[in-house]
């Protein structure tokens, strides 16, 4: 995988990614999907996770309906003193939730539980459900886009056959495709795929769930005098992908940012490409090869 150095000296933590439906996406992320990877009081972690990631800097929130925890993370948004205008909140509708009605409710409930007027980004979580009801889903969240209940319409753990069938059926392209991606998992086909229809490529496990001990960025890590975490991340923002890392930890949320004041050369980049396992690094559910 070529480096994809999108200005990258220029980028910042405030720097943006224009979405093909016309609005900006702050290109880090912060991800709340606590408890999957490890026992956690979602409800308990959100909140002040949240609050300390925007008092951190972060403005972009990525949450889901399966995550339960929509509720706490708008109540951190209001409470951060933040203005709406300047934050960039996603969630998702998983297989369970999909059809048309289902999905227009899901929606309603979203806004209600985020307290929010509108959604920016809402995605299709996964593509577990099959093709009529994803299909369906994908409709009604275009449905919801013309009523301006959200933003932009994306999708998530979709592999290029899923993408393809939204082109066959003659819809819109997603803004987003949020994918596993760190560079033991690289989903260089998908990449492509997404690079070549304008589909902004958002980055979940991009630390690898704190799996770093690979020798390689060990060694980057040393060299640059940044955390493993933070080469990682900053291996995604080189590729302009849109990471999404997570921790309840206050040191870890702010060290996750603190990515902006160094650049890995070329060879570092090719260096972690070369990590690639393809299907066998992922470290969730990954589930992009569903019917």
């Amino acid at each position: 995988m070529a480096a994809i150095l999108r200005q990258s000296r220029s980028l910042q933590f405030t720097s943006t990614v224009r979405l093909n439906t016309g609005y900006s996406m702050p290109i880090l992320g912060f991800g709340v999907a606590y408890g999957f990877d490890k026992p956690t009081d979602t409800h308990a972690v959100t909140k002040p996770s949240v609050l300390e990631a925007l008092r951190a800097g972060y403005r972009h929130i990525d949450t889901a309906r399966c995550y339960r925890n929509e509720v706490e993370v708008g109540e951190a948004i209001r409470e951060s003193g933040v203005p709406r205008e300047d934050t960039f909140v996603t969630t998702k509708i998983d297989s369970s939730l999909h059809g048309y009605e289902s999905t227009l409710s899901t929606v309603k409930a979203s806004l209600s539980d985020l307290g929010l007027d509108y959604i920016d980004l809402y995605l299709i979580h996964d593509a577990g459900s099959g093709q009529e009801l994803r299909l369906a889903t994908y409709r009604a969240l275009l449905e919801a886009k013309a009523l301006g209940e959200i933003r932009s319409v994306g999708v998530s753990n979709y592999g290029v056959k899923h993408l393809e069938e939204l082109q066959q059926a003659g819809l819109p392209p997603p803004a987003v495709n949020q994918i596993e991606l760190h560079p033991l998992c690289q989903q260089r086909p998908i990449v492509d795929y997404c690079r070549e229809h304008g589909i902004v490529v958002q980055a979940y496990c991009p630390i690898i769930r704190g799996r770093t001990d690979h020798p390689v960025i060990k060694e980057l890590s040393e060299k640059y005098e940044k955390e493993p975490a933070q080469v990682l991340i900053r291996w995604s923002l080189q590729h302009g992908f849109v990471p999404l890392p997570k921790s309840s930890q206050a040191a870890r949320i702010r060290s996750n940012a603190q990515v902006f004041d160094f650049e890995l050369t070329d060879a570092d980049m090719a260096a972690l490409d070369s990590l690639d396992k393809g299907k066998a690094g992922a470290v969730s559910w990954n589930p992009v090869d569903v019917a």
